[in-house]
C-alpha cells in the first residue's frame, strides 16, 4: 500500500478510537478506569479463589450453590437501600468506606486459608459480609460514571465501564488458576487484598471541583417504592427487568454452572474452569468494545443479547470435550456483555438523575441479588442429573425470555404507532 493511500486509513483508525475511549479524556474517570481495573480483577481472583476453594474441599453443587446465596443473597435483601444511600450521599465519600471494608473482608479470607483446617461454614461467613458490603458497593460504582464524565459522554462512560469488568474476568481467573496451584489459596485472598490499595488511591487523587454532582436529596419516605413504581411506569424498562428477573434468577449463576460444568460434565481440572472463564472475558471485552464504537444500548440489543446468549450456552452445554467448549465459551461471554451492557446502559440513560441510584440497585437485585434463588437449585441440578443440565436449563430459559421480550416490544411498538 503506497504511503498516501494508508493516511485514510490512518485517520479512520484514530477516529475510531478516539471515539471508543473518548470518555478516558475526563482525568477523573481516567483514575477510576484505572483503580477499578486493578480492583475487579482482585475481586474475580477472589469468587473464582473461593469458589475452587468450597469444591475442592467439599466435592458438591449444592455446597457451591449455598456459597453463592451467601455472596449475593444481600444483594437481593439489601441493594434497594443502597441505592437510596447512592442517591443521596456523596458516592466518592462512600465508595472510599466501601472499598476500605472489602480490603479488609479479603484479608480475612486470606487469614482463615492459611490457617489449617479450618471450617468451610467459616468461608460463608465471610462470604456474607462481602455480599452486604457489594449491596451498597455496586450502586454507589455504577452511578458514580455518570459523575465523571458530562451527560454527553454517560453512554461511552458505562460501556468502558463494563470493559473494566471484563478485563477483570480474563485477568482475574487466570491469576487466580496461578496462584491457587503454585502458592495456594491464602496469597490468592492477600493479592486481592493489596489489589483495593489502587482504587483507594484513585478515588483520593480524583479532583472534586470537576465532578458533575446533583445536589444531596433530603430524606424521603417511600424511595424504594419510588423506584419501583418509576419502572412500573417506564414501559422500556418494564420490559429489560422483567427479562433481567428470569434470567438473572436461571441464567446469570456463572459462579456456580461453570465449575460444575468443568467438573461434572467435561470430567476436567481447576485450570480448565479458570481457563474457560478467562475465555468468556475475551469474548465479552471484544464485544464491549464494539458496543463502545456502535452504542448497542437499545431493548433490541438487550433482546439479540438474551438471544445469542441462549443459542452459544446450548451449544457449550453439549459440546463434547474442552476442545470443542472452548471456543464456544468466547461466544457466552459475547452474549453475556451484550445483554448485560446494554440493560445497564438503557437503565443508566432512561432512569432521570434524581433517581438513578436506585433503578441501578434494582436492576443490580434482579442481576446479581436473584443468584442465592436460582444458584443452590442448579447445583442440586448438578448433582442430579450432570454438569450440564443447569447450562442447557440456562440456555431454554434465555432463548424463551428473549422471544417474550421481543413479543412485549412489538405490542408497545405497536401502541406508540
Amino acid at each position: 500500500m503506497e504511503p498516501d493511500a494508508a493516511l485514510p486509513l490512518i485517520g479512520r483508525l484514530r477516529t475510531t478510537v478516539r471515539a471508543t475511549f473518548a470518555s478516558l479524556g475526563h482525568r477523573n474517570f481516567r483514575l477510576y478506569f484505572i483503580g477499578q481495573v486493578v480492583s475487579n480483577t482482585g475481586n474475580w481472583l477472589t469468587n473464582v479463589a473461593l469458589t475452587l476453594l468450597v469444591l475442592e474441599r467439599t466435592h458438591s453443587g449444592l455446597a457451591i450453590g449455598i456459597l453463592a446465596a451467601c455472596q449475593y443473597g444481600p444483594i437481593l435483601l439489601l441493594s434497594a437501600y443502597g441505592g437510596v444511600v447512592a442517591d443521596r450521599y456523596s458516592k466518592r465519600r462512600m465508595l472510599l468506606i466501601t472499598q476500605t471494608l472489602e480490603m479488609a473482608e479479603s484479608v480475612g479470607l486470606a487469614v482463615l486459608a492459611f490457617l489449617p483446617h479450618t471450617a468451610t461454614v467459616s468461608f460463608y461467613i465471610l462470604a456474607t459480609l462481602g455480599g452486604t458490603l457489594l449491596a451498597f458497593d455496586n450502586p454507589l460504582r455504577r452511578s458514580f460514571v455518570s459523575e465523571m464524565v458530562p451527560s454527553k459522554s454517560v453512554s461511552n462512560a458505562v460501556v468502558l465501564y463494563s470493559i473494566i469488568v471484563n478485563t477483570s474476568r480474563v485477568i482475574g481467573p487466570a491469576l487466580a488458576g496461578l496462584l491457587v496451584v503454585t502458592l495456594g489459596y491464602g496469597w490468592a485472598f492477600t493479592v486481592d487484598a493489596f489489589s483495593y490499595l489502587a482504587v483507594i488511591a484513585c478515588l483520593l487523587l480524583m479532583r472534586s471541583s470537576e465532578l458533575h454532582r446533583l445536589p444531596p436529596r433530603p430524606r424521603q419516605k417511600g424511595e424504594i417504592r419510588a423506584g419501583l413504581a418509576y419502572v412500573r411506569r417506564t414501559p422500556v424498562l418494564l420490559v429489560s427487568f422483567t427479562m433481567l428477573l428470569i434470567i438473572g434468577t436461571l441464567v446469570y449463576n456463572f459462579s456456580t454452572t461453570l465449575p460444575l460444568f468443568v467438573s461434572k460434565g467435561l470430567h476436567a481440572s481447576n485450570t480448565t474452569y479458570t481457563v474457560l472463564y478467562s475465555l468468556m472475558g475475551v469474548g465479552s471485552i471484544i464485544t464491549a468494545l464494539i458496543i463502545a464504537r456502535r452504542n448497542l444500548v437499545r431493548l433490541r440489543h438487550i433482546i439479540a443479547g438474551a438471544g445469542i446468549l441462549g443459542v452459544s450456552m446450548a451449544l457449550m452445554a453439549i459440546a463434547p470435550n474442552v476442545y470443542v467448549a472452548a471456543p464456544l465459551a468466547i461466544f457466552v461471554g459475547a452474549g453475556t456483555i451484550l445483554y448485560t451492557t446494554a440493560t445497564t446502559s438503557l437503565a443508566q440513560l432512561t432512569a432521570a438523575d434524581y433517581i438513578r441510584g436506585r433503578v441501578l440497585a434494582l436492576q443490580t437485585v434482579l442481576l446479581i441479588g436473584t443468584t442465592p434463588l436460582g444458584s443452590p437449585l442448579l447445583g442440586w441440578l448438578a448433582d442430579s442429573l450432570g454438569g450440564r443440565a443447569p447450562i442447557l436449563l440456562g440456555s431454554a430459559v434465555c432463548l424463551l425470555t428473549a422471544v417474550g421480550g421481543y413479543i412485549w416490544a412489538r405490542q408497545l411498538a405497536a401502541k406508540r404507532i
